[in-house]
């Protein structure tokens, strides 16, 4: 199936968005009466305002959930109608809800931060108007080609990357060899601020087949103390622009759903959502999901 055909497909399980469990496929140009009516149930769920706050509550509170007590304090709303409108959510799918002790812990799924902006997307014709590139990229941020004396400050970078568990599977940061026979050579960059590396992006083929030299697969780490700078913004900039103008024709990026801040980066450089892979790997003994995008010259 090739990219323009597809829109997303994902397993039908409880961790996907939506009220049936499945994110619908729908043809550009077309919306079928299967696709209308999930979207239309997805939609339907959100129609309340106060179930959209409570939604809101979820998805932003700090840590790992919240009470349902806490939460109707929160929004301000009687615990009573909380459990309601938390009910109606959990039935759409668009929260997991957890009993610990004798407290109901609400959380949200992380696969409608992809799934439902999608869908939106869907409906409102927008796909075939994606962005070339960020907007507003950052003039404070200097951004060029990667550099032999820049390895010390991308492996630190990366391994920063790498403790928030939320850019790789990769447990352990990869020799400067590994790395150097990974990415390709002419789409390596670091960006820099006041003459500091603040991070850096690079390329690498996602295949050895020559059908695919045109296809190649993101990486962008921003340093830790350069993080809310726009310093992805700036790279993931130079990363597209390179490779449009090097004739490649698809980047993918593959994204843990938790991390909404790459996924922001890469939907403002013209990426979309394909689908989200259930259950793709396993990071510290734990199954992950990833949402693969791609962006299409």
């Amino acid at each position: 199936m090739s990219a323009t055909e597809l829109e997303i497909i994902s397993s039908p399980t409880a961790d996907a968005c939506g009220p049936s469990g499945c994110e619908p496929a729908s043809e550009p140009g077309t919306l079928d009466a299967s696709a209308a009516e999930t979207y239309a149930a997805w939609f339907a769920t959100l129609a309340d305002p106060t179930r959209v706050q409570v939604l809101h509550a979820v998805a932003t509170a700090p840590g790992d959930g919240t009470a349902i007590g806490a939460l109707a304090k929160r929004v301000g709303i009687a615990q009573p109608t909380c459990s309601h409108h938390v009910k109606l959510l959990a039935e759409a799918g668009f929260v997991h809800l957890e009993k610990v002790g004798t407290s109901t812990i609400v959380r949200v799924n992380e696969a409608c931060c992809s799934g439902l902006p999608h869908a939106a997307d869907v409906v409102m014709g927008t796909l075939g108007t994606l962005p070339c590139c960020p907007e507003d990229v950052p003039t404070d941020v200097a951004v060029r080609a990667m550099e032999d004396g820049d390895w010390g400050d991308v492996r630190r970078i990366m391994a920063e990357g790498i403790a928030t568990r939320l850019a790789t599977f990769e447990t352990e940061v990869a020799s400067v060899a590994a790395l150097d026979g990974k990415w390709l050579a002419d789409h390596r960059l670091v960006a820099t601020i006041d003459g500091e590396v603040a991070g850096w992006a690079a390329l690498s083929p996602t295949s050895p087949r020559d059908c695919y030299r045109g296809v190649a697969e993101t990486q962008v780490y921003v340093a830790e103390a350069f993080r809310g700078r726009r310093v992805g913004v700036a790279l993931i900039d130079g990363l597209v622009r390179g490779a449009d103008a090097a004739g490649l024709w698809t980047l993918q990026a593959v994204v843990f759903p938790e991390n909404r801040a790459s996924l922001r980066l890469h939907r403002s450089a013209g990426f979309r959502t394909v689908g989200v892979r259930d259950r793709l790997a396993q990071l510290d003994g734990e199954w992950r999901d990833t949402v693969l995008m791609e962006r299409r010259r």
